[in-house]
Parts: C-alpha cells; structure tokens; sequence
C-alpha cells in the first residue's frame, strides 16, 4: 500500500521548502532557569575612559592608605613597649606638652583632625599623657607659653614689681599640688618635652619660649592704661544717673527726679528692641588678646630670668601641609594620593619624641648674602618647615593700620641665651634601623600574595624547616 503524499502547507509556493522555526538565543540552561541572556562583549569607549579612571583613582587611594597604615603601625610598634612598662603608683607618668594652631586662613578644625590622624596613633600607643594649648587665632599659643612660663617663675620664688591677684586657675593647680605632696606623689623627673604643630605653631612658640624668660613678670603699662581708659569710656549706668551737666546743686536735684520717673517707666513691660538689646549684651564678648611683654629689639638688653634653667625642655617639630585655593586642586590631589610619606616622616619624629633615647641642641650656622664676605649667623631653628610660608593664604600677609604685632609675618628672632638653651629630639640610626628591619619581618605587611606564596612553598628562598635536615629516610633511620 503506497504512503499518502504529504499536505502542501497553506501559503506556501509550489516547489519552494518551508523554513524551520529559528533557535532560541543564549544558553538554554539560564533560559530555563529564568535568568536572562548574558551577552559577554567588550564596553564600548566611553565605558572604557570612566572605567579606566575611575578604576586607577580607586586603586591609588587604596594603595595609598594600605601603605599609611603600614607606616603608621611600624612606629606604633616602635614605641609599644613603653606602654607595658610599670609605673610606681607614687609617681606622675611623663606628660608632654603640645601646641597646636588654626593655620592662616582656616579654623583649628584642620589642625586638630591632623593631630588625631598622624600624632594621636604612635602617642597613644605609647601610653603617653600629653597637655594641649591651642591658637584659634594669631597670638594665643605665644600668650600661652609665655603666662606658663610666668608661672614657673612666680612658682620658683621670683615675685612681681606690682602686687598681683591670685587667678582662680592658679589656686586650683597649687591645691592639687599640696594633695600630691600630701600623699608623697612625685612628678615625672627625667625629660618632658614639647610638640611643635606647623611652621606658623613655631613661630609663636619661639616668641613666646623669649617673652617668658626675658620679659618681666609685670604686664606693660601700656595694656593697664588702655583697660582703665577703656573702663573711663564706658563708664556704668550708676555713674551716668549720677553725673549732671553743671556744678550747681540744683542739677543734682533734677537728677533725682529723673531717676524717680526712669524707676517709674522701667516697671512697664519691656518692648521687643529691649529684649533684643538685652540679648546682644548677654553675648559673650571675645577675649582681648594679652600683648607682648616684651618686643624683640629690647631681647638683647633685658636680663634673663634667675630662674631659667640650663638647658630648655626639647622640641619635636611637625609639618602641617594646608593649602588652600581652587586653583592649587592639583597640588592637593597629589600630597591626598602620597599622604603615605606624610605618616612616615610625623611617625618618626613623634616616636624620636617619646623614646627621648637622643637629645641634642640646636646648631647655628652662618649663611652668606650674595658675594658679600659678611656672614650672618643664623640660628638652626629659624629655618625649620619654612617651606610651608609658600603655601600660607594671603591673609597671614595682609597689614592693616593699627594692627598689634604680627608674629606669622615678621622674621623669627633668636637671641643667643635662649638659642643656647633649647634642644630637639632626633632617632638614633640603629633604632630607625631596627624599625625598617621588624617592619620587613611582620607578616602583615608582606601582602596577601606574599603570604600565600610563604604558606604554600612557593618561595625559592624559603627557609629550610627543622625536621628537612639529615640524612634522606624515615623517621626511624
């Protein structure tokens, strides 16, 4: 029985075949499964260029910090041991003095988030106890080092010309002594010392480190006759109630009357400019900044004081880079992607600071002015960071009439008695070295790969393990 021919298809032409049903695109296993159809393709150019430089930011940022972390643990480590050192409970811990300003042109904010990202870390883990003085402006650090060493003076047995009032600050400290020296507890006897926080920081702290030993204990009688003719000008409402426009009795008498009815009308309630006025009184005022005791023309001609000892407790600068403007982006961009050097440079003189292992004065050296044979002598410290002047905004070089001394402005003045006097920290080769050493042998700071490469065996230059030496055999040969 012979097969039925097929049927033609509807439509279709005679002698032309029909066109199989086209294949499902993308994997079937992801098609059953829902998933969608992944086409793996290269991105086009623009997603090449974003990628790229947003790929190569990111790493630097995280190349960057990776290796700050590292720096700031290597001197970290450095110190560490001083935290697990005994203490006698009859005896203060070492406390060090830092000084800190708002740099020009910006608030205190930068150079406090500074000092807790770079210092804070290696003091910390140290166990160090540290004492702050803080700029919000010109001036105030180099008024604070001066009234502390005014103090010490007054402490130690010098006495004023003019008697002074005790301040309530001074009362406070002299009872806390007397409780110390009750219960036999005794300060910290070997080396304090003192942190410097950016070049415009040290210059203050150079003017107030003089004005402390060489100026008098007596403020100038130029800051007693401005407050008094301050307080004339001003004179208090009493003072006003009672002071007439003539000499007769019959003024006074008016007065009088007048005073009744004001006594009167100030029972009515108070209007709203009153309340507003009464506000604006009630905000506090901002403090005078203390001048000068001394200028530094009288340094050479002014007794320096009994009481100055031999040799002035050491300093540790440290670099504040803070550079402002839109036009300085790129500089900013660069030291925010190199901020790793930053941590190692500040790491280092901060552990120098608290191992104190070497103290050493300051060197003077004599610089010549073009081909002049006159030198100079030039002190050492007068050149620390003065680099960071370039980066100063226009503010700090702005003069305006009637202004008081400019310390950020003028040139640093050392005069020999105190020059003589100061001392810096610096780290000793071999520890510095042995730092680099323990930092190389520290398994986290090797790398991910180096560590796997160690674990595995991979290392050409491993070290030979213990039970590999001898004779080739079992452990019972």
């Amino acid at each position: 029985m012979a097969d039925k021919p097929p049927a033609p298809v509807e439509g279709a032409a005679k002698g032309v075949l029909p066109t199989p049903p086209p294949k499902p695109a993308g994997n079937p296993v992801f098609r059953m499964m829902g998933m969608p159809n992944f086409r793996f393709k290269l991105p086009s150019r623009n997603w090449l260029i974003f990628l790229s430089i947003t790929g190569s930011f990111t790493t630097a940022i995280l190349y960057d910090r990776y290796h700050k972390k590292r720096a700031q643990q290597r001197w970290c480590n450095v110190v560490s041991h001083i935290a697990r050192e005994p203490l006698p409970i009859t005896q203060m811990p070492r406390k060090i003095t830092i000084f800190l300003s708002a740099p020009p042109g910006d608030s205190i904010r930068a150079a406090r988030e500074h000092f807790h990202e770079y210092v804070k870390p290696v003091l910390a883990a140290a166990a160090m106890d540290w004492d702050v003085i803080e700029g919000r402006r010109e001036g105030d650090v180099r008024a604070g080092l001066a009234e502390k060493i005014r103090k010490r003076r007054r402490k130690h047995g010098e006495k004023p010309v003019t008697s002074e009032e005790t301040k309530p600050s001074e009362e406070s400290e002299d009872l806390v002594q007397e409780c110390r020296d009750k219960n036999y507890v005794k300060d910290w006897e070997g080396v304090q010392g003192d942190l410097v926080l950016g070049r415009h920081t040290w210059k203050e702290y150079i003017r107030g480190l003089h004005e402390g030993w060489l100026g008098p204990l007596d403020p100038p009688p130029d800051t007693s006759e401005a407050s008094a003719a301050k307080n004339d000008a001003s004179p208090h409402p009493t003072e006003q109630l009672s002071s007439g426009d003539g000499d007769s009795p019959a003024s006074g008498t008016l007065q009088t009357s007048d005073s009744s009815t004001a006594t009167a009308d100030s029972t009515k309630p108070p209007t709203d400019t009153a309340q507003a006025e009464a506000k604006k009184e009630e905000k506090p005022k901002t403090p005078v900044l203390v001048p000068p005791y001394i200028s530094t023309s009288a340094y050479t001609s002014a007794p320096i004081a009994p009481t100055t000892p031999n040799v002035l407790p050491p300093t540790t600068i440290l670099p504040l880079p803070h550079l402002l403007g839109f036009l300085n982006t790129p500089i900013r961009i660069y030291r925010f992607l190199n901020r790793r050097h930053l941590a190692d440079e500040t790491g280092r003189e901060v552990a120098a600071l608290v191992l104190a292992s070497d103290v050493r004065p300051w060197d003077s050296k004599s610089e010549f002015t073009g081909n002049s044979p006159t030198s100079q002598e030039r002190w050492g410290p007068e050149g620390v960071l003065e680099g960071e002047e370039r980066d100063w905004h226009k503010v700090a070089w702005k003069r305006y009439q009637g202004e008081p001394e400019r310390v950020w402005r003028n040139d640093m003045v050392i005069e020999p008695r105190i020059g003589e006097r100061m001392r810096r920290f610096d780290l000793l080769v071999t520890e510095e070295e042995r730092a680099r050493k323990d930092d190389g042998q520290n398994p986290a700071a090797k790398g991910l790969l180096a560590n796997i490469k160690e674990t595995m065996g991979w290392e050409a230059d491993r070290a030979v393990k213990g039970w590999e030496h001898g004779n080739v055999g079992g452990e019972s040969e």
